[in-house]
């Protein structure tokens, strides 16, 4: 190969995006959730690995296990975990502090706080944490604090040197799962050592559809003793074409799970962007490949780790032009910032969105709208489902609402008036509490607390209720993590007398009925709306 051979990405490298070799997600980038869960997730599996690989071998076996707590490493690979480990306690020395300090003043306010006023207990707060907590009280005397995240972020708690690239060719969909298994190198990978803030990220990936010769491939990337690997990356071949809309009117293109691209003439909006990569497969798809050159919008709906993919979200910055998320204000644990974790990974014009609050398009607007439910009770503000409205069509992406309150449609429809399509989650026996936030809480809830507290989409009467409530002319269930490619991030296997199978089927049975075109996605779809 000579330096001036012209190459591109191949369309089947696979990107891990790592936060201390554990697969990124959203709380292992703002420091507060990432300190919780290197000690309370992290550190607690890599101990019990290293003293029962068998067990965990075991467990991953095990269908019913799927999603918990063990390594896929089928018991070997000890030694490289325990050394994973004894970086993680000397590297990460500051985010265990933290951690430990956040408990600490967790029990503090637990102990102390009466009523009375808080400002006897700032001299009590761990050292760590002094000027970057705020302590307060709930309009009932409930005490906690309110996290100062701008201020991490700039702090020594934010450390993008803990953030690399993993590559590798992918040939098919069966990954370990994120939450349990850290990412070790091997013969078949590149590990890159950079920010996701770093602009040669978004030069990686413009090589998937721009050239560049291998001699500045070389320079761009300071490959050395790695060049020979990475070759294998790379292919002198362009890749196809994408089918490019065109006319008048409106396309909309379901890409898997959560992820639906909406095309008009003027404008591009992406939601949830979750693709897969190019390789043979039973199931058909849309890969990377079917995207437009330019994205105008990409909209998140909420902060989990099968709706925000950094995967997806690195390999397309390069591509969009503006990224809206949810708006929250409240600097509490449970609800990091969306805006500032963007911004920290080098995403550039994010644009929250309020409830109700309109953003203009060419010939339309988007309506960010209330999302009750499927954060376990706790008070998360960062998640919006989104009302779209295209010249005479109108779309909502309800995402993963849980209709906890039908009230709430009453009131949306009053302002709204019918739409005509829906887009609605309903993986409505949805995990406990723990599962995602466990490492999070101060006080852990009694295993029957747990699993009443569940991250629930709607059921089938929940579901009927929204449609019955706009009139809507088509109804699609997403957001069910089917697609063989999610498997890494959701853990799920259903079968046929899976409830959220049933239900479903149900839904879209009483539309059909209603005359009300109604489907479960699954794959790719592509429909042209005149």
């Amino acid at each position: 190969m000579t330096d001036s051979q012209p190459l591109y990405l191949k369309q089947n490298v696979q990107l891990e995006p790592l936060v201390d070799q554990w697969y990124a997600w959203s709380h292992l980038i703002s420091p507060a959730t990432a300190a919780r869960n290197i000690t309370e997730r992290h550190l607690r599996i890599m101990d019990s690995y290293i003293s029962s690989p068998q067990v965990h071998a075991n467990a991953v076996r095990n269908p019913k296990m799927m999603g918990g707590p063990f390594v896929d490493y089928e018991g070997k690979r000890v030694d490289e975990i325990k050394a994973l480990r004894d970086r993680t306690k000397q590297s990460r020395r500051n985010m265990i502090d933290l951690s430990t300090a956040i408990a600490d003043l967790d029990s503090l306010l637990r102990t102390n706080a009466s009523g009375y006023t808080l400002t006897p207990l700032y001299e009590k707060v761990p050292a760590c944490l002094r000027g970057y907590v705020e302590l307060v009280y709930g309009t009932n005397n409930s005490p906690t604090f309110k996290i100062i995240e701008p201020l991490l972020y700039k702090s020594p708690f934010y450390d993008a040197s803990a953030q690399s690239l993993m590559l590798s060719i992918t040939k098919g969909d069966h990954r370990s799962f994120v939450l349990s298994t850290p990412r070790l190198e091997d013969d078949n990978t590149v590990h890159m050592y950079m920010p996701f803030a770093d602009e040669r990220v978004d030069q990686l990936f413009t090589l998937k559809h721009r050239p560049r010769p291998w001699g500045e491939i070389k320079e761009t990337f300071g490959l050395n003793g790695e060049s020979e690997r990475f070759q294998s990356l790379l292919t002198p071949e362009p890749p196809r074409k994408s089918e490019a809309f065109t006319g008048e009117g409106i396309r909309w293109r379901y890409l898997g799970h959560a992820c639906v691209l909406i095309e008009t003439p003027q404008t591009t909006l992406l939601f949830d962007p979750v693709l897969s990569y190019s390789y043979d497969s039973e199931v058909p798809r849309y890969t990377y490949e079917d995207l437009p050159d330019s994205i105008d919008y990409v909209l998140l709906t909420h902060n989990h780790q099968d709706h925000v993919m950094f995967e997806t979200l690195l390999q397309i910055r390069h591509k969009v032009k503006t990224i809206v998320v949810p708006r929250n204000v409240t600097g509490s644990l449970q609800d990091p910032s969306m805006k500032l974790m963007l911004r920290a990974c080098g995403f550039k014009n994010v644009l929250e969105a309020g409830d109700m609050e309109s953003i203009p398009l060419d010939g339309g607007e988007i309506i960010g709208l209330p999302f009750f439910g499927e954060h376990a009770d706790l008070d998360v503000q960062a998640k919006t489902a989104y009302y779209l409205r295209l010249g005479n069509r109108s779309f909502v992406f309800a995402a993963d609402s849980c209709n906890i309150e039908p009230n709430l449609y009453e009131h949306l429809h009053r302002d709204l008036g019918d739409v005509d399509v829906l887009f609605l989650g309903m993986e409505c026996d949805g995990a406990p509490l723990t599962w995602v936030y466990g490492p999070l809480l101060g006080q852990r809830p009694t295993r029957e607390m747990d699993e009443s507290r569940r991250l629930n989409g709607s059921d089938f009467d929940q579901a009927i209720e929204i449609v019955k409530r706009f009139n809507f002319k088509e109804v699609y269930v997403y957001a069910m993590g089917q697609e063989p490619w999610l498997n890494h991030v959701m853990s799920i296997k259903y079968t046929p007398e899976s409830r959220p199978i049933v239900e479903s089927n149900r839904l879209i049975e009483a539309c059909r009925s209603r005359g009300i075109v109604s489907e479960r996605l699954f794959g790719r779809k592509s429909v042209q709306l005149n």
